[in-house]
């Protein structure tokens, strides 16, 4: 049998193994260790963005409440597209009433939390937390997911060709890393993608022709989509066939292991970042699933670069498989296999990708 048609039928034993498998085994299958760890809740929560404000304050506020901070958190949840327009945002009453009681049960329903609809520790601590500038309201629509957990952009736009060109913006750049550092990160990052999809990536110096236009922005830089300085919105992409892909000029930007041990402890790992904006630009939207690249939130000082079985799922329903699709396409490299860390990142999260990747690792076997 030819290597290209054993390599898409294994290819189909992944997807269909991704979607019968049923989350339910999670509870009573994961060790005793992931089991305590995915339980556990964060109860100290360290505000990152001045322009979000404190919103450890507002921890079990009730419905009914008048306390200052909650306009605060209503224009948050406006930014992100979960509370409609009310003068563009900026009368919002320190009231905590129905309409916010349930834009943070969509809240939640979106980004993996249990759904209470009130401020409990882990819903603020997410709130607090740096993210994506991209809206969330690609979530709203949907349905109900019970193994995928991967969106798409309303219309699910996509590229109709197998190379896109990308460049890097000659004026919006940043002084303190080196252009070969940067291509370097991605040059990875892109790879994650093409490794699975067959779409290639090609590196191109014209700026105003590339398909893919890369850059770091400050503040108001005429997109709609303003920065808003260290660890708030980290950086935003734009549906197909748009192209841009802006990051924050003034997060602290580090590429490889540079925060570990003596990097700033509001540094943010640039090719995490980037892997999860080319999802983007591809045309995902956000995942609900917490290990999957694709989820909004990204905390400081954390790498994550390796799609997970959503992120792959997700992206093949809109491209189709790489003929070359291996084990490595899907797990990262072999060295994350060696030590333990797919398995850790698969079981943090998702039983079923789990099962799927136990599956695919039999059949190269």
């Amino acid at each position: 049998m030819p290597r290209n048609l054993i390599n898409r039928n294994r290819v189909l034993c992944f997807v269909l193994i991704l979607c019968c498998s049923p989350r339910r085994f999670l509870a009573r299958n994961l060790p005793e260790e992931v089991e305590e760890s995915t339980a556990k809740t964060t109860q100290t929560i360290h505000v990152s963005n001045s322009t979000w404000h404190d919103f450890s304050r507002l921890v079990d506020v009730q419905k009914g409440s008048h306390v200052s901070g909650v306009s605060d958190l209503k224009r948050y949840l406006h930014r992100f597209g979960y509370v409609g327009d009310d003068d563009d945002g900026n009368n919002f009453s320190d009231v905590f009433d129905g309409r916010l009681e349930s834009a943070i049960s969509l809240y939640q329903k979106n980004l993996g939390l249990p759904i209470t609809g009130r401020l409990d520790t882990s819903t603020v601590t997410l709130m607090s937390s740096p993210r994506c500038g991209v809206s969330d309201t690609h979530m709203f629509n949907s349905g109900v997911r019970t193994t995928a957990h991967y969106t798409y952009f309303g219309g699910k736009p996509k590229w109709n060709r197998d190379t896109l060109t990308y460049a890097f913006s000659k004026t919006h750049k940043l002084d303190y890393l080196t252009s070969d550092d940067v291509k370097t990160v991605f040059r990875r990052a892109f790879a994650k993608w093409s490794n699975v999809i067959p779409v290639s990536f090609e590196e191109v110096d014209d700026y105003t022709t590339a398909d893919l236009k890369i850059g770091f922005f400050a503040g108001d830089h005429g997109d709609g989509q303003p920065f808003d300085g260290v660890l708030g919105t980290l950086a935003h992409a734009f549906a197909p066939e748009n192209g841009r892909l802006h990051f924050d000029a003034a997060e602290i930007w580090v590429v490889g292991d540079d925060f570990k041990g003596k990097g700033s402890s509001v540094a943010v790992d640039l090719e995490s970042v980037a892997t999860h904006e080319i999802g983007h630009l591809l045309g995902l939207g956000h995942s609900s699933e917490e290990s999957a690249v694709m989820y909004p939130s990204l905390r400081p000082r954390t790498k994550k670069v390796d799609l997970t079985v959503d992120d792959v799922a997700g992206v093949l329903k809109l491209y189709g498989a790489n003929p070359k699709l291996t084990l490595n396409s899907l797990t990262g490299t072999e060295y994350s296999l060696k030590n333990g860390a797919v398995s850790r990142r698969f079981l943090s999260g998702n039983f079923t990708g789990f099962y799927a990747l136990l599956v695919v690792f039999s059949l190269f076997l």
